[in-house]
């Protein structure tokens, strides 16, 4: 049987990477061409990278390529793997790229394992345990541990060997790395088939095929199958072994696997010579002879050795099975394996048996003798040790659990008195913070209304004052000139004024009504903001249009003083705000610059445009405002009233009514004015923003 190893997670990448030419029929020429080409193809790849303008040798992609031909070479040239592995170790260290560092020794392990020198193969997979374990890269601490135990199995030290299978497998169990766990499976099945024990190996054996058959890959699962065909060769279930050996052996020249292909080839031998059938035993060994020529693979090639020699033997080739002993008996000495050894052994005692030569028959017959002892002793001793081993391991894996369960109850146990305690306080503090939030509660109330008591307080006081203004403004400053007008008419009437008389009076009176009129229509303005609130209606304005009625509206008391009204109003000049209150704005300001400005005086209204808003301007050339004066002009109490140029009384709230209506439009309003150089007032209001709808 045939050890698994990791060694096909790489191959799974090449082949991906690669583009293989179909299997023909001549499985040596073909397929080693194949391989070949695939070799070719990695060696390409690396020479492209390395000619690179911008080629690092700590490129992990580079590395990457290393590694990769030499898994390449593993089986095919060992010198070459080595230097490979060896070169790849170097730039990964000086990169710290830590997987090509594991990996690199993995390389190098796998170099050192072919050629027998077993104790280095388990100094370097050790390197790649420890690494991966400091690192926390438990795939790839599971995968060295698994050559780890198969480097130990190769020793014959079986019971480390075990235990290092079981613990790669509760790393796998736990991270579901289900391809470690078959292989791990497959590699124990391996420790029983060398004590004979086919039953025990078959269940490993078919744990790893349905691990295989759930995955779905077809070559982990021809690996099996190939060392559950050999297993069933050992226990004479020839038909059932052939069955397996040809779905392997088709799955392998699909996918021109060598080694694995040899070694089936080498089972189908096998078959065939338990059969009694030496000629076709013979093709299909000489099928696998002529593949070992294009791979490195000692042990796999010792089996295939004794194989042959056994079926010249029962042709009575006896000069052709002496080659073949000969050359599986010096390469088992080489490599140290004892099985090897005995077997080769045994068949030259048989050859020299035949050719009458009892001395070397003899002596072969003694090393055969001592090793199968040998082996058996140990075999003993390894049955014992291995199942030692697993009781151990069982039996402290079980105190553990046992340990953990009392570990877990006594933790239980602080858990619900903690849960208690916990409960408990958060009662009391439920309570607590209940009671506070009720106190809360009523404090906001308290404080709730309270401020509303304060607010209708202030509230009733704000009617109150607005009330005493109205009657004052009705009281003094409407009530005056409707006297006069009144006292105008009862002379008229009475005829103590003659018609020409009363005529006279009617330019003026015509004045008092138009005053009349602007301060009721800002009484009203200012009352209704006061009292309910006025409500803006933004909308699309001209103010040009505004400005000209005013000027139209204002023109008769601007002749009477021969003030000039100059408009400076861009025609079209378009703003978003409420006309109605803009208009109030403009009379206001315009009726004040009127009411200020001496005669023969000008006054100019203009806007300058900005990005987003006008900036609307009213100068006059005027009485002009001390500094006292302009800090009360826009206070929503202020009762402060002027006498203009000729006398005129106003009622004090049209500026204060304009800042209202300023602020309601989004805009401000300011005053720039000296004592006998004039006033300037300002305000702004958002301009009309253009906006063009982005084409799809």
């Amino acid at each position: 049987m045939k050890f698994k190893i990791f060694k096909q997670s790489l191959r799974n990448n090449l082949i991906l990477g690669c583009a293989f030419i179909c299997l023909l029929f001549n499985p040596k020429s073909n397929i080693a061409q194949t391989q070949d080409s695939s070799r070719t193809t990695l060696l390409s790849k690396i020479k492209s990278i390395k000619k690179s303008t911008n080629f690092d040798s700590k490129d992990t992609l580079y590395i990457n390529n290393l590694l990769y031909l030499a898994d390449q070479y593993r089986f095919h040239n060992l010198d070459s793997l080595m230097i490979l592995s060896q070169e790849s170790l170097e730039l990964s260290k000086k990169a710290s790229f830590i997987n090509g560092e594991i990996d690199s020794y993995h390389a190098l392990a796998g170099y050192y394992s072919d050629k027998g020198m077993i104790d280095l193969a388990i100094t370097n997979y050790t390197k790649a345990y420890k690494l991966a374990d400091k690192h926390e890269k438990s795939f790839l601490k599971a995968k060295s541990l698994s050559d780890l135990a198969k480097e130990y199995g190769y020793k014959g030290e079986y019971s480390k060997a075990l235990k290092w299978y079981l613990a790669t497998i509760e790393i796998a169990e736990k991270h579901d790395y289900k391809n470690i766990i078959s292989i791990v499976n497959d590699n124990i099945a391996h420790l029983y088939l060398e004590q004979k024990d086919y039953e025990q190996a078959m269940v490993f054996l078919q744990r790893s095929k349905n691990i295989h058959e759930e995955i779905g890959n077809p070559i982990f699962l021809a690996e099996t199958l190939s060392n559950i065909a050999s297993t069933y060769a050992d226990m004479n279930k020839l038909d059932y072994a052939m069955y397996n050996v040809n779905i392997s052996i088709a799955t392998f020249e699909k996918e021109k696997i060598l080694e694995w292909l040899a070694y089936c080839y080498e089972i189908k031998g096998k078959i065939y010579l338990k059969k009694n059938k030496n000629n076709w035993a013979l093709y299909w060994y000489k099928q696998s002879e002529l593949l070992h020529q294009e791979i490195e693979d000692d042990r796999g090639k010792i089996d295939l050795l004794n194989g042959m020699t056994e079926a010249y033997l029962n042709i009575e080739k006896d000069s052709l099975a002496e080659i073949y002993a000969f050359e599986a008996f010096n390469l088992s000495k080489k490599i140290g394996l004892r099985f090897g050894i005995k077997n080769s052994a045994h068949n030259l005692s048989k050859i020299f048996k035949n050719k009458n030569d009892f001395e070397k028959s003899l002596w072969y017959h003694e090393i055969y003798q001592t090793t199968y002892e040998s082996l058996s002793a140990i075999s003993n001793e390894k049955a014992l040790n291995m199942l030692k081993t697993r009781v151990a391991y069982d039996q402290q894996k079980q105190k553990l659990i046992i340990e953990n369960e009392k570990a877990l109850a006594q933790q239980k146990i602080y858990i619900y008195v903690f849960v208690i305690l916990l409960l408990i306080f958060i009662i009391i503090t439920f309570i607590v913070y209940r009671n506070e939030q009720e106190q809360k509660k009523l404090n906001l109330e308290l404080r709730s209304k309270k401020t509303a008591l304060e607010e209708k307080q202030a509230y009733l006081n704000e009617l109150n004052q607005t009330k005493n203004k109205l009657f004052s403004i009705i009281g003094h400053d409407l009530r005056g000139p409707i006297g006069a007008f009144q006292g105008l008419l009862k002379l008229f009437k009475e005829g103590e004024m003659t018609q020409d008389e009363f005529l006279n009076f009617v330019p003026k009176l015509k004045v008092d009504i138009d005053t009349i009129s602007f301060t009721l229509n800002n009484l009203l303005s200012w009352g209704q903001t006061q009292l309910n609130g006025s409500i803006t209606k933004h909308a699309v304005t001209n103010l040009d249009c505004i400005v000209e009625e005013n000027i139209a509206l204002l023109s008769e008391i601007a002749e009477s003083k021969s003030i000039s009204l100059v408009n400076r109003i861009e025609p079209n000049c378009q703003i978003w705000s409420d006309p109605n209150q803009i208009d109030i704005i403009i009379r206001n300001l315009l009726s004040n610059a009127l009411k200020f400005t001496p005669n023969n005086g000008t006054i100019i209204i203009g806007a300058i445009q900005k990005i987003k808003t006008c900036e609307v301007y009213v100068k006059d050339n005027g009485m002009g405002m001390s500094e006292d004066i302009i800090g009360k002009l826009f206070e929503k109490d202020s009762n402060h009233t002027t006498y203009g140029t000729n006398n005129e009384k106003g009622t004090g709230l049209g500026l204060s009514l304009c800042k209202e209506m300023v602020e309601k439009n989004n805009g401000k309003i300011w005053v720039h004015s000296a004592i006998g150089k004039g006033s300037s007032f300002y305000f702004t209001i958002p301009r009309i923003q253009k906006r063009y709808k982005e084409s799809a």
